[in-house]
């Protein structure tokens, strides 16, 4: 599978991914670079299958991957995964907003889709 590494280690890397898609299942939208947010909504919407799914396995993958962010894995089983329980796919969308000023990278909120 082909990935972006984001100039990180793999340890920072997978950690990051995890904070950040973290923080659009609470929030619901992030402020981010294009590419970070091309690699997040990946899991986000992998995150949003399991909660789908529903099965004891499902819950403790997201546990595993959320590092143990409880409130994360309820919100996504209990509010996320009944939104879009009739769509297959795509729970997210990439707004482009406009470039940072110190390294020109293009800064993008990532949301998630409101209906279901």
């Amino acid at each position: 599978m082909a990935y972006r590494k984001l100039g990180r280690t793999n340890k920072h890397r997978r950690s990051m991914l995890a904070n950040l898609t973290r923080d659009v299942i609470m929030n619901e939208r992030i402020q981010t670079t294009e590419t970070r947010a091309k690699e997040v909504r990946k899991l986000v919407d992998k995150m949003i299958s399991y909660g789908k799914d529903g099965s004891l396995v499902a819950r403790r993958k997201a546990l595993a991957f959320l590092h143990n962010d409880k409130e994360a894995v309820k919100k996504v089983f209990d509010v996320l995964a009944p939104r879009y329980a009739t769509r297959n796919g795509g729970y997210t969308r990439i707004l482009k907003l406009d470039e940072r000023k110190g390294d020109d990278a293009l800064i993008v909120i990532l949301e998630l889709v409101e209906e279901a």
